[in-house]
């Protein structure tokens, strides 16, 4: 049997790939996240998610290698981690009756084969109308500091929106699980069928 490795120490990616039921190994990939000069989103997110899941194939050699990378797009520019409750505020007050889009990059390789399929996913998030002391009560009450846009939709963040639209909900944590099995299927393992 294929054993699936997750290039990733997310908790939350963890979490979700969970949901599938099958068994997989979590490995962290040392991968450099600096964009290229003038890359775009979609092409950072595919380029490193595809880095991430090549990364561990020399140490997991036949193996199906999830890669994954998400970044906010906030006022046409990425928006990293804030890392500070003030940064954090920050990025909210620009996100606030506007539309952030985010992109997740989804990656699996087959290091047995050299099989590698690679997708970008985008996902809105319609944020309400939002008042500075909304914002800042919710930094401080769930603290985003390490989430690219500043928020977690998984937590009190749903309560910044207005609406959501996209393909996969999931994608918004970081993992699209439709596309994943769309990819595992191609691969030969069906979650349904183990």
């Amino acid at each position: 049997m294929t054993q699936i490795v997750l290039a990733s120490t997310s908790p939350w990616r963890q979490t979700l790939l969970e949901k599938l039921g099958i068994p997989f190994i979590t490995a962290a990939p040392k991968v450099d996240e600096t964009p290229n000069p003038g890359e775009e989103a979609r092409q950072l997110v595919m380029r490193l998610a595809q880095a991430k899941a090549q990364a561990l194939s020399g140490e997991y050699a036949n193996n199906l290698i999830i890669g994954c990378d998400q970044v906010c797009v906030l006022a046409g520019k990425i928006a990293g981690k804030p890392h500070s409750e003030e940064n954090a505020v920050q990025q909210l007050l620009l996100a606030r009756n506007s539309v952030v889009t985010f992109y997740t990059g989804l990656a699996l390789y087959n290091s047995m084969s050299g099989h590698l399929q690679v997708i970008c996913e985008p996902f809105d998030v319609h944020f309400r109308r939002l008042s500075e002391q909304e914002i800042r009560n919710y930094v401080r009450k769930e603290q985003p500091l390490q989430c690219a846009g500043s928020f977690k939709s998984e937590g009190l963040g749903i309560t910044l929106f207005e609406r959501l639209s996209g393909k996969d909900p999931n994608s918004l944590v970081g993992l699209p699980l439709i596309s994943l099995c769309d990819m595992l299927r191609n691969e030969g393992v069906n979650p349904l069928l183990r």
